[in-house]
């Protein structure tokens, strides 16, 4: 285990005050904060070498792009990818996913052939495929949730059959925190010759990933999550796959001949990206990843189970209070969905934020999770990182008492 008192040191804005207390921010399921070390990389790469990469014979451009390639060797290394040339650096998690959706999604789905995904699905690992079911006359198959928020793949037989193209699972759900068994599912969808993409958004940040021990043919996760910059995301698409997939997007450095009449693409991963890229904001992610490996994925997991099952036993202490998730914290990450049947979310997210604590309210962009599975109309969520702490956790709770007293006392007085 790592000293979390030495960690914090290293985020500015944890130092910060929120209405006059200390900032409790318990918001990294939507993004996490940032260590000097990635504000500085960013910093020095617009101070010091500022260029376009590739294909420059100066000594800026040169810089440059030994640093975002450099930057991509290292996102290959930390989830284990056979090589840099399976990383294609995107904007976000959604970008990668609509990627694979709108090349080998429309290419290769046909009439009467199944997508399957998740009931835990972000709208990122949903829609997208909606649209190719919907244009392809494909069919969408759904794995159930359990009744203790586990994937529940009692049928899985079923679902995954030769007609089966594609199956989308998240690794991590941002709503329950369950992590599912992406290992077992990407097995079973292999043996029926379906492809998998794992929606990584909430799970790289958080635990060692190997992409090859998964052996999943897409992986989609973002930079912002795991203390990079935001406009920065990763999608690792296996080799045997990508090259058998066209551009998403056309023109600039994807190129390799053009003609009048006709072109060429470069070679993967540069095939998928158009244009100038996020130079500075890639190389910053190779920072985040510097300091993540330092620390030990397995050092952060370990941190973030022992301060779910702290912040489940002071939960436990409120009975107002519904929690969702999994009871197992072997199959969950540091994730905390939460309801008061009284006092709506949004409400419960204003309060806290008047005593410094940041957390999430809504529907998480999982609407047809929480509408339809959880019977809520939305949750407040608080999820934590490898820099929060018990004491935060306390906060929280101490925060949750006093919005209790506070609609409680100003309901007694409406009556």
């Amino acid at each position: 285990m790592y000293d979390v008192a030495e960690i914090r040191k290293d985020f500015p804005i944890l130092e910060r005050q929120v209405h006059g207390v200390p900032l409790v921010y318990l918001d990294n399921a939507a993004t996490s904060q940032k260590p000097r070390a990635v504000i500085q990389a960013l910093s020095d790469y617009y101070e010091r070498y500022n260029a376009n990469v590739h294909r420059g014979a100066h000594t800026l451009a040169i810089e440059a792009t030994d640093a975002y390639e450099e930057a991509r060797a290292k996102v290959a290394r930390f989830i284990n990818a056979p090589g840099p040339e399976n990383i294609v650096f995107v904007r976000n998690t959604t970008e990668a996913i609509n990627l694979v959706a709108y090349t080998w999604g429309v290419a290769n789905v046909k009439a009467g052939d199944r997508i399957v995904v998740t009931e835990m699905e972000h709208h990122s690992n949903l829609v997208p495929w909606q649209h190719v079911a919907r244009v392809n006359g494909a069919e969408l198959k759904l794995i159930a949730m359990a009744k203790d928020y586990t994937l529940d793949t009692s049928d899985l037989d079923e679902l995954l059959t030769p007609a089966t193209r594609l199956v989308a699972i998240t690794q991590m759900s941002n709503v329950l925190g369950t992590i599912t068994p992406v290992a077992d599912i990407t097995a079973a969808a292999h043996r029926v010759g379906a492809l998998v993409l794992i929606d990584a958004a909430q799970s790289v940040p958080h635990m060692p990933v190997d992409v090859q021990a998964l052996d999943c043919d897409f992986m989609a996760f973002s930079g912002h999550k795991m203390l990079g910059p935001t406009g920065i995301g990763v999608l690792y698409i296996r080799s045997e796959v990508s090259e058998q997939m066209d551009p998403f997007l056309r023109g600039g450095e994807m190129v390799l001949e053009v003609t009048y009449e006709d072109a060429s693409w470069n070679e993967v991963p540069l095939k998928f990206e158009a244009g100038t890229p996020n130079i500075g904001d890639a190389i910053a992610l190779g920072a985040a990843i510097d300091y993540l490996t330092a620390l030990g994925m397995d050092n952060v997991r370990e941190h973030e189970v022992a301060l779910t099952r702290y912040a489940m036993e002071r939960f436990a202490e409120l009975e107002e209070v519904t929690t969702f998730g999994p009871s197992d914290l072997s199959v969950r990450g540091g994730v905390v969905s939460f309801y008061m049947s009284e006092i709506h979310p949004h409400d419960i997210g204003q309060v806290l934020d008047q005593l410094g604590v940041a957390i999430r309210a809504g529907h998480h962009c999982a609407m047809p999770l929480v509408r339809s599975r959880l019977m809520v109309p939305a949750t407040a969520r608080a999820s934590f990182y490898l820099y929060n702490t018990e004491a935060e956790v306390d906060v929280l709770i101490d925060g949750l008492n006093q919005v209790l007293r506070y609609f409680g006392d100003a309901a007694s007085k409406r009556a």
